[in-house]
């Protein structure tokens, strides 16, 4: 858990990606941010896909002269709406002549009840649904800009989760922190059958941990909890310590040929034994294909 940062070491690479485009959603805050950031130093063209466009203009800004790159734009991104979803793909598929890696980074956490546009639980439904759907709309031009990745965040906390099949929205009770955990193992889920259709495709499927990271994804937490993470944030991590795994993800020459895999740190982790499993995963595929209405073999 966090203290184990303390020990690990840091990773770090001087490793291009001129030529390559990267689209990052969740981009104006945090480890998208910062993500952002690193990626446009390295030379790649950067997609920064945000709900919030006057957030996203200061954050793409910040990339811009962090950077020193020109070649970063924002694009109007709502994850919780399969409408905007489908028309910024459109959009995606129609301006962008490749898309070498897409990194599913937005997130909500531990939020109050509530539903996205199509019914959908808000956490299941922005953090799994929502990418799915998305992931689906872009890999046939992911598929054409190959060698190509596909970047999941999800965390820790997937290892609390079990996805509930018969009551995915949690309808019959609502319990933030079980449905956040369940989002997050979705996307470990969502990875690995992910990693298994794209094979011999040249696209490769990552799962990862960011760490306890310093964000405002913690804005929904109780009185209580807050204090917890007050005390423990020495060991907690800030955002650029944050967004090391996603870049590591994205970048490392030797990742190039595994896929499925989760990791933590910049290096392969383990992840539950409800992460594992491959029915379940096969289960979930097919709800979710149910619920956003589309064909995905």
């Amino acid at each position: 858990m966090p203290f184990g940062n303390l020990f690990r070491r840091t990773w770090s690479s001087t490793d291009r990606l001129d030529g390559k485009t990267v689209l990052i959603t969740g981009a104006n805050t945090g480890i998208g941010k910062e993500t952002a950031l690193d990626l446009a130093k390295r030379g790649a063209r950067i997609i920064m896909a945000c709900r919030d466009m006057e957030k996203a203009e200061g954050a793409l800004k910040e990339v811009v002269e962090g950077s020193g790159s020109q070649n970063v734009v924002i694009k109007k991104l709502d994850l919780s709406d399969t409408k905007s979803i489908r028309e910024f793909a459109e959009t995606i598929n129609k301006e962008e002549t490749k898309l070498n890696i897409l990194i599913n980074n937005a997130g909500v956490m531990v939020c109050p009840y509530g539903k996205t546009a199509d019914g959908f639980e808000m956490q299941i439904g922005v953090n799994h649904m929502g990418h799915f759907l998305l992931t689906h709309l872009l890999v046939d031009l992911i598929k054409k800009s190959t060698p190509a990745r596909i970047i999941n965040v999800s965390s820790t906390a997937h290892s609390w989760g079990i996805i509930n099949l018969d009551d995915i929205n949690s309808e019959k009770g609502y319990d933030k922190k079980k449905a956040y955990s369940q989002s997050k193992l979705a996307n470990i889920l969502f990875t690995r059958s992910l990693a298994k259709k794209l094979q011999g495709t040249g696209v490769t499927a990552y799962s990862l941990h960011p760490g306890v990271v310093q964000t405002d994804l913690w804005r929904h937490l109780s009185a209580p909890q807050a204090a917890i993470m007050k005390m423990i944030s020495p060991f907690t991590k800030t955002s650029v310590q944050g967004a090391q795994t996603t870049i590591y993800c994205a970048v490392a020459p030797e990742l190039e040929t595994e896929s499925g895999e989760y990791y933590s740190d910049c290096a392969p982790a383990n992840c539950s034994s409800s992460a594992s499993d491959d029915d379940t995963a096969q289960k979930l595929w097919e709800l979710s294909c149910r619920m956003l209405s589309l064909s995905w073999d």
